[in-house]
């Protein structure tokens, strides 16, 4: 087989390729028999029937475009891997040349997207500046809060509602007349914004047993963004009282036997989140400062197929200044991705198990997942090997993160191995949390690599 590249533009390519009869024959012979095994010809038994007669009945065309059809998977990715081509997106096949004649060669062109070629640079004295750690008393005191708020209780009050209320609704959206979505019983804090737009005004000022109507947008479904009648009728009306602070809440609240120690703790769990935010800011600015060092192109066709995707999800194809906004966030992303992948390579990053479960564990309690079933999931999707790929795009970053030199706005050095990038998750041991994750993680090593619809009335 002979193959050939030519450069159409920076990320798309076309690929010529040439396969002899000789490479072909086991690929038509075989398109022979299984026709052969698929019709009744008289005189012969099925199976058996001659090429000569299959040619007769059905034509030489119908043997080659089955042969084809099936050889043709293998030749293209065959040359790929000797041209060392990146696809982006699915061929364009054109077949230019059948074998319809014996000894006549297969020759066929594909179009297709690439992973564009470049050269890094030296990325080692890269320099940024971030904010220093600040942690303030408002910082404190709203970590407190959100702990009180965890264990109040809730009490009816015979008053109007009003800001912060916890509600008992029922709720009916309509448009000309037709019912388009209804809820009962659902609850919902005043000030949250989880619900309709113009549902906190609504309440604010009335009473258990109150029927309010309005007028919104649908927040989701099949109508979101279309107006629609609202009538919402008020069941109940709770207000949140907190726990008075003194030692017995930091002894029902946490580890500690005094107020003293549990306020300690959130501010050093306060100090912990800036640090943490500050790392995050360095690399960010890191990695916007190794883009800025290096022209990366990317292939517009995509982009515009990505960007129309995430706007037509959210109804949003008319606002221009929208589009642009997610174009520019498209770009940058390929960009990244594609950097990140070539540093992956040009460092020889590898990627171990237990980074791997380590990072299924973090992304299942960011998505507030059981870590077994995300991990199962994970590996039943065939997704293991994207994952694999993001761990060491974070480990070739990291590693460019350490060789910067990062200062503060005070002229301070920021040693961002202090940092911890991870917290352990919470519940369960860690250990036995990452089983399903471990199994995933081993399938991938040794090759075993065997959303709900929105109701209209959610934000």
């Amino acid at each position: 087989m002979k193959s050939a590249v030519e450069t159409l533009n920076p990320t798309r390519v076309k690929l010529t390729v040439e396969v002899t009869s000789e490479e072909l024959q086991p690929r038509l012979d075989a398109a022979y028999k299984s026709i052969g095994q698929q019709v009744n010809v008289p005189g012969f038994r099925r199976g058996k029937v001659p090429a000569r007669i299959i040619d007769q009945r059905f034509g030489r065309g119908a043997v080659v475009q089955e042969a084809v059809n099936e050889a043709l998977p293998e030749f293209y990715t065959q040359a790929l891997r000797e041209n060392d081509i990146h696809p982006l997106s699915q061929p364009e096949v054109n077949l230019t040349e059948l074998p319809i004649e014996d000894g006549k060669e297969l020759r066929f062109d594909a179009e297709l997207d690439v992973v564009p070629d470049f050269e890094l640079p030296d990325f080692s004295g890269i320099e940024v500046t971030v904010d220093p750690v600040t942690v303030s008393e408002e910082d404190v005191q709203t970590r407190l809060d959100n702990l009180r708020a965890r264990f109040g209780t809730l009490q009816g009050v015979d008053r109007p509602a009003q800001d912060g209320d916890f509600t008992s609704i029922d709720l009916t959206a309509t448009i000309d007349g037709d019912e388009i979505d209804s809820v009962t019983g659902v609850s919902y804090e005043i000030g949250s914004g989880t619900m309709l737009e113009g549902l906190d005004e609504a309440l604010i000022g009335h009473r258990a047993g109150d029927t309010v109507e309005f007028r919104s947008p649908l927040a989701g479904g099949d109508r979101a963004g279309q107006e629609a009648d609202v009538t919402v009728t008020l069941q109940s009306v709770k207000e949140r009282e907190l726990p008075e602070l003194n030692d017995e809440f930091a002894q029902l609240a946490s580890e500690f036997d005094t107020l003293e120690e549990l306020m300690a703790d959130l501010r050093r769990q306060a100090e912990q989140a800036a640090r943490f935010e500050q790392g995050v800011q360095a690399r960010d600015k890191v990695l916007d400062a190794m883009l800025e060092m290096i022209e990366i192109p990317v292939p517009e066709n995509l982009v515009e197929k990505e960007v129309n995707d995430h706007l037509e999800r959210e109804s949003r194809l008319e606002d221009d200044e929208h589009r642009a906004e997610v174009t520019e966030s498209t770009r940058k992303s390929m960009r990244t991705q594609f950097l990140l992948d070539a540093l992956v390579q040009a460092r020889e990053v590898d990627v171990s198990q237990n980074e791997l479960v380590e990072y299924l564990l973090m992304t299942a309690q960011q998505y507030g997942m059981n870590p077994n079933e995300f991990a199962q999931q994970v590996d039943q999707q065939g997704q293991v090997p994207q994952l694999m790929a993001e761990v060491g795009r974070r480990k070739a970053l990291a590693a460019v993160l350490e060789e910067a030199a990062v200062t503060d706005t005070e002229g301070n050095a920021v040693d961002l191995d202090e940092l911890t990038a991870e917290e352990e998750p919470e519940g369960q041991d860690a250990q036995a949390q990452g089983e399903a994750a471990e199994d995933a993680a081993a399938r991938e090593e040794t090759g075993d690599t065997d959303e709900p619809e929105e109701s209209g009335a959610r934000a």
